[in-house]
């Protein structure tokens, strides 16, 4: 029964994998698919790791710390990668917002400021 459900698990950890490469395909925007292949590989890889604990369960403590990198890194890296890629991404300092075609503007006018 445990290696019916190890099994369920792997294979199911594989489609989600196949289906969030699959999305590359379509004709959506970069941010959408980055988001949904960070999501689908997400849940796929944790999926496995979980088929993986059910076959060998004296290995939990490694694979328990896997899925939990895997949940927080995967997901931290979607954000970062969506964040870094997005047209209209802005600096924040301090409670100044500043568009990157805006600094040498701004700083124009603290230079005039200051002398």
């Amino acid at each position: 029964m445990i290696n019916i459900l190890s099994s369920f698990c792997i294979v199911v950890g594989l489609i989600f994998s196949f289906w969030g490469t699959s999305v590359f395909l379509t004709n959506r925007s970069v941010l959408f698919k980055l988001h949904n292949l960070s999501v689908s590989d997400t849940l796929g890889s944790i999926s496995i790791v979980v088929g993986l604990l059910l076959l060998r369960p004296r290995e939990w403590p490694l694979l328990l710390l896997a899925i939990l990198s895997m949940a927080l890194w995967n997901t931290m890296l979607g954000y970062v990668l969506a964040h870094c890629a997005s047209d209209s991404m802005k600096m924040q300092y301090g409670t100044i917002i500043i568009r990157p075609l805006e600094q040498e503007e701004l700083l124009d006018h603290w230079s005039r400021k200051n002398d």
